[in-house]
């Protein structure tokens, strides 16, 4: 089969998969064997992230977790065999370095990495080379780990690389003059819109750079998820703008009903990283277990009704804005990704 590309999302259609926005992660589990495979997955412990973790060791995979918070890693994860805990912190760049230096000395091959752990809607905070920390946090941080791992992911000659994006891209396209708001009012939302946005151009340009190398990357919109701590530091007065809570601050029933389990949540992260369904795609957006539509004006989005949330913005798939997001987080990481 011919491996194409997903620029400008030429690959960006529903493959209907058999699965939908209520399969779980054990529906798309069943019948698939990680015997002998090893797994990372940042921010596994917590949320979707652990929820994801528990799956692959069931499976039969070697999970390793980079931790910020080792304490709240080790108790999350105290009950889960084949889990080794790390210490990693995607704001500094220096203990990615490290952590990716100790696996590659211990381990020649990576066959998933999840790239799970985010933050979302937090006041303005930046790392120490005055990044701001969403796009520290969920773009550049990561690039710079599946940069450092590159050559385990290449070593395994069949590998998957998951990029956790999420429906907020559509929040903001990725602003190359001013990435930091260095220049700009800083506004949360646009700061975690262009993050995400980020994720899914990362994930095109490196789906068409690797999959010579057998690696095949997807980027991944969970949905809207009940029990994460994703949101934990964001104002409710954007919940409540959005319509999803009340004056009291409570979350509305109506809208709770609609929201999926983390076991829902987690299902595409799980269906990308190991569907034979996926084999000889890559490069594309997912969403509830299937490939998503390409969001060109003609989808109807309501925040109280999160599966109307849903499809991908061209912007965040453009083949020029992947390669040029590329080119921009190479210089920020001082990573030179070699592929």
């Amino acid at each position: 089969m011919e491996r194409k590309d997903n620029y400008n999302g030429a690959l960006q259609q529903p493959i209907q998969s058999g699965f939908n926005a209520t399969s779980t992660t054990h529906d798309v589990i069943k019948g698939i064997d990680l015997t002998g495979k090893t797994a990372i997955v940042t921010g596994g412990y917590a949320g979707i992230g652990l929820e994801t973790v528990k799956t692959f060791v069931a499976a039969g995979a070697k999970v390793i977790v980079p931790a910020r918070d080792i304490q709240k890693a080790t108790s999350s994860l105290r009950a889960v065999p084949s889990v080794t805990i790390e210490k990693m912190d995607l704001m500094d760049p220096e203990s990615i370095d490290r952590f990716a230096q100790e696996f590659l000395a211990a381990n020649n091959t990576l066959h998933l990495l999840v790239n799970n752990a985010g933050i979302m809607w937090v006041p303005l905070q930046r790392d120490k080379r005055g990044y701001e920390s969403q796009l520290t946090t969920n773009h550049l941080g990561h690039f710079q780990l599946t940069a450092r791992l590159w050559p385990a992911l290449k070593n395994a000659q069949s590998a998957r690389v998951i990029n956790v994006s999420s429906y907020g891209h559509q929040m903001a396209p990725f602003n190359f003059d001013d990435p930091h708001f260095t220049n700009r009012a800083y506004e949360t939302l646009q700061g975690y819109g262009q993050s995400k946005t980020a994720n899914n151009l990362f994930t095109v340009e490196f789906d068409h750079r690797g999959k010579a190398y057998g690696v095949r990357a997807f980027s991944v919109h969970p949905g809207s998820v009940n029990g994460t701590d994703l949101g934990r530091v964001a104002p409710m007065a954007l919940f409540q703008q959005m319509g999803t809570h009340d004056e009291n601050g409570n979350l509305k029933p109506s809208v709770a009903a609609k929201l999926k389990t983390v076991e829902q949540g987690a299902a595409t992260s799980v269906w990308c990283a190991t569907s034979p369904q996926l084999n000889g795609i890559g490069g594309v957006y997912c969403e509830n277990v299937d490939v998503a539509e390409l969001d060109e004006g003609n989808i109807e989005h309501n925040y109280d009704e999160p599966l109307s949330l849903r499809g991908v913005k061209p912007y965040s798939l453009d083949r020029e804005n992947a390669k040029k997001l590329w080119v921009l987080s190479e210089q920020l990481t001082f990573c030179k990704f070699a592929i």
